[in-house]
């Protein structure tokens, strides 16, 4: 498979993943993302390149991702944390149940078709997309969070999305608590700290999923994670995303909510292409 490859598709290909790597970085701390939805583009190109089968190759990407983008989360949450715009008690009531989410993503990589995980990626991508796009404060909640039942719900539902998307569930505690007019900056500055948990329990459980496939992914693979594929993204992503997360509070609040709608309904139009025409 790999004997295949040429020197110079691989020279394009360690380019590639070491841009996205800057890029991710930098969304980590702008967004409060991760980052990951621009390197798993990336990884699915790559590992198409290396001929990983389409059965298995977007539970890599997002397996690979999810570990690139670990260490990232936990820079970027320290930067943000120095800014003193951190949501209190948000995370501590989070944490637990999107573990509990990431589990049970797990379980759904392990046996579902790669399509229904790449459709998961393009609805919710959209329709964080269209609310900041449109719907300005007109789709919120409330001006408060909710009780705890509703906070287990968002936390169980941030886990489960987020890591079946390769992101971490930055996007989405994002859009959750905009619905309930925090503003995007302390939303950001959250879903980076959220994103810490989530990302550390998504990369085992991807591990863990992709080990029955063992035989189906390429070399130097640890279940659903590409050990190549962290070791020349995730330093390059981990040193750029403070700067994000420095720049990210010298932006304006409809600035940040339009740019990142864009970012991600560039990222849901490339998957849905994909879906449908290979």
């Amino acid at each position: 498979m790999i004997l295949g490859v040429g020197l110079n598709e691989i020279f394009w290909l360690v380019l590639a993943l070491l841009v996205g790597g800057v890029i991710s970085g930098i969304l980590a701390g702008l967004f409060g993302i991760s980052g990951g939805s621009v390197i798993v583009p990336v990884l699915y190109e790559g590992f198409r390149i290396f001929g990983v089968p389409e059965d298995v190759r977007m539970q890599l990407c997002l397996g690979t991702s999810i570990a690139i983008v670990a260490p990232t989360t936990v820079r970027s949450y320290l930067t943000h944390r120095t800014k003193g715009v951190v949501i209190p008690g948000v995370i501590r009531q989070w944490a637990i149940p999107a573990v509990i989410g990431v589990a049970c993503s797990a379980v759904i990589a392990a046996f579902a078709p790669a399509k229904v995980m790449t459709l998961a990626f393009v609805v919710i991508a959209t329709f964080i997309a269209f609310k900041f796009f449109f719907a300005g404060d007109r789709w919120n909640l409330g001006g408060e969070l909710p009780g705890r039942a509703a906070m287990t719900i968002y936390g169980f539902a941030i886990g489960l999305c987020g890591s079946l998307m390769g992101v971490s569930g930055g996007a989405v505690s994002t859009i959750v608590l905009t619905l309930y007019s925090k503003p995007i900056h302390h939303a950001v500055a959250t879903s980076s700290g959220i994103a810490v948990p989530i990302s550390i329990a998504a990369a085992i459980g991807f591990i863990l999923a992709g080990l029955p496939h063992q035989a189906e992914l390429p070399p130097l693979s640890l279940g659903f994670v590409s050990l190549v594929g962290v070791a020349v993204v995730a330093p390059m992503a981990s040193f750029m995303a403070p700067y994000g997360a420095h720049f990210a509070h010298r932006l304006s609040r409809r600035t940040m909510e339009l740019a990142f709608g864009c970012f991600l309904q560039l990222v849901a139009l490339r998957f849905l292409i994909g879906l449908f025409y290979g």
